[in-house]
């Protein structure tokens, strides 16, 4: 017999002992582990922990990497908000819920026969006695209906924004950066963590499953002016930047990462832009610390201190100036790369929680670890695996690679050294990471590289579904035509 049912026997033999039958409650609740689940929107490796930028600041997100373990080589399901989140929380990856561009929340299990079978993971959590709540941006607009218990709202837009743009002035795109407002309580990540903090000061009367989703760094980068005063812009350190970096990718890389809507690092050189960008990008991302902040003093200060798993995640990564980009949407390390730290209940940790887990993992890990660490029946339906036996033993051997996909048929495979992309005309693309951190040199064809190439090639996802037609991204003309064929012949 397993725990649950073992806890569940001894509640149905408490009500027959109705003297009992509150503290037996009450132990069930100490038993079963809290959720407190915090999602980024577009934050990158430009954190503390993962040391992706030499001048970021993010003193709360390291204090949370500290009590638990940080994966170094986590990458996102998808390269883009919409399936990304949707991959996250149905536990199924892109290539099988057809589900490759944005999607309406009250779209995802309409997407194809496989998405409609889906639980999704909050869903889960409350089919087995969990206090489901959330606020701000979970799935792509917010949370699905009936997702979860309760909701604190999806502020609109990504404001607030001034009455004219600063610097970026293409209404296609969210992109723009300067100081603005004045204060963090005009900023609605401020709101949700206030929210969360409220929550955290309840008396809940079961084990809950919280989620909280942050809106920066995603753009504009508008944030309060003590945010930029942080990182002045003379100490401002530039990313690595080659500019015939993209002679060696083949036309399609080309075509599925072009955005015509978004500023070229040559843009961004010629007008001396580059590090006013680098600034606002990091400002967004010390204010959206602050905001954790204001979550992990909640918790620290409830009741649930002890015994609450908390999980930070980004949706994706995001270039800056990479690769003349400013924007997420390639198959590259840039965009697909991601914040992943688990901290678990502090009362089923003994000695110090702090490790760094360099194993390849993906987002898509997620549904079947955090039911794993709390003691639920496995999913079936989950497509991860549970990555839970590296937090206790980071130099696991480990056969699994993270693959990021980004419309039918492309794919990244992204290993401990190496990165595969495979597209879907056939064309390649291979990384050395021991020698080339900044995907430079593309080695696929090389002689040398034939074996690892074809080790490679066997992550990659066997059944390709077609493009869902609740599935749409115009942002480029590849993904445009796939959107207008989709709908056309579905």
């Amino acid at each position: 017999m397993d725990r649950r049912n073992f806890l569940l026997g001894t509640i149905g033999s408490a009500v027959a002992l109705s003297g009992c039958q509150f503290e037996v409650f009450n132990q069930l609740k100490k038993q079963y582990p809290n959720v407190l689940m915090l999602i980024v929107d577009d934050l990158n490796d430009w954190i503390g922990p993962l040391g992706g930028h030499p001048n970021t600041k993010t003193p709360n997100i390291d204090r949370l990497a500290r009590q638990g373990t940080v994966f170094s080589n986590a990458h996102a399901p998808a390269p883009l908000c919409g399936p990304s989140r949707a991959s996250v929380m149905t536990g199924l990856a892109p290539a099988t819920t057809g589900i490759y561009g944005h999607v309406k929340d009250i779209d995802i299990k309409r997407a194809n026969p496989k998405a409609a079978e889906s639980v999704f993971l909050s869903e889960y959590f409350r089919k087995h006695g969990y206090y489901t709540a959330a606020v701000g941006k979970v799935f792509h607009q917010g949370i699905a209906p009936n997702s979860f218990d309760e909701f604190g709202g999806r502020y609109k837009g990504f404001g607030p924004s001034p009455d004219e743009r600063f610097k970026w002035h293409d209404k296609r795109t969210n992109t723009d950066w300067g100081a603005f407002p004045d204060d963090d309580e005009q900023m609605p990540d401020y709101d949700a963590a206030q929210w969360l903090a409220k929550q955290l000061k309840r008396n809940h009367d079961k084990p809950f499953f919280m989620a909280g989703g942050f809106l920066r760094p995603h753009a504009p980068w508008y944030v309060p002016q003590k945010w930029f005063d942080i990182h002045p812009l003379e100490d401002i350190v530039l990313p690595p930047f080659l500019s015939n970096d993209l002679d060696d990718v083949p036309d399609i890389a080309k075509a599925v990462s072009a955005h015509p809507m978004m500023p070229t690092t040559e843009w961004a050189l010629e007008n001396n832009e580059w590090k006013n960008i680098v600034q606002g990008y990091l400002a967004s991302v010390s204010f959206v610390d602050s905001c954790v902040g204001i979550v992990l003093d909640a918790l620290e200060n409830s009741p649930y201190a002890d015994n609450t798993a908390v999980v930070l995640w980004g949706d994706h990564g995001y270039s800056l100036g990479e690769k003349s980009k400013f924007a997420k949407m390639s198959l590259w390390e840039r965009a697909t790369r991601t914040p992943l730290i688990i901290t678990p209940p502090k009362n089923k940790v003994s000695g110090d929680a702090n490790n760094v887990v360099n194993q390849p993992v993906s987002l898509l890990d997620l549904y079947p670890t955090l039911i794993k660490i709390c003691g639920l029946p496995e999913n079936t339906q989950n497509q991860g695996v549970d990555i839970s036996p590296l937090m206790r033993q980071p130099d696991l051997p480990w056969q699994h690679a993270a693959v990021t996909t980004y419309g039918p048929n492309n794919h990244a495979v992204k290993t401990s050294r190496y990165r595969y992309i495979k597209y879907a005309d056939g064309s390649e693309e291979l990384y050395d990471h021991e020698y080339d951190v900044n995907e430079w040199h593309n080695v696929a064809g090389d002689p040398r590289y034939y074996q690892i190439q074809q080790e490679l090639i066997r992550h990659l996802p066997t059944d390709n579904a077609p493009w869902s037609q609740v599935s749409n991204y115009t942002g480029n003309p590849y993904f445009k035509a796939l959107t207008e064929n989709a709908s056309s012949t579905q």
